[in-house]
C-alpha cells in the first residue's frame, strides 16, 4: 500500500454506550482502513487506524462526529512510527 501510516486516536465525550465502535468498524471497513476500536476504562475510546493517509486521515476526521448519538468533545491523533500490519479492522472487548 502505497503511502501506509498508522494513527492512534483517543476520542473523549460520551462516545460509550452510543454505537461509537459498531459505527467505527463500519465506517473504517468502508474507508478500507485496518486495525480497532476499544472502549477504556475511563470512559473513552480508543482506536488505531493503519491505510493510506487520505483513507486515515478521513477516519480521524469522522472521529470528531461519530454516530449520532455521541457527544466528542475532543479527539487526540498522533501518528505511530511502527505498522502493525492488521489483517482487518476489529472491535476489541
Amino acid at each position: 500500500m502505497v503511502n501506509k501510516i498508522q494513527i492512534k486516536v483517543v476520542i473523549n465525550g460520551r462516545v460509550q454506550g452510543v454505537f461509537y465502535r459498531a459505527e467505527t468498524k463500519n465506517t473504517a471497513d468502508q474507508f478500507g482502513i485496518k486495525g480497532y476500536v476499544k472502549n477504556l476504562p475511563n470512559g473513552s475510546v480508543e482506536a488505531i487506524f493503519e491505510g493510506d493517509r487520505p483513507s486515515v486521515t478521513q477516519m480521524v476526521e469522522w472521529c470528531n462526529k461519530g454516530p449520532a448519538a455521541a457527544r466528542v468533545e475532543n479527539v487526540l491523533a498522533e501518528e505511530v512510527e511502527t505498522l502493525s500490519n492488521f489483517k482487518t479492522f476489529m472491535i476489541k472487548y
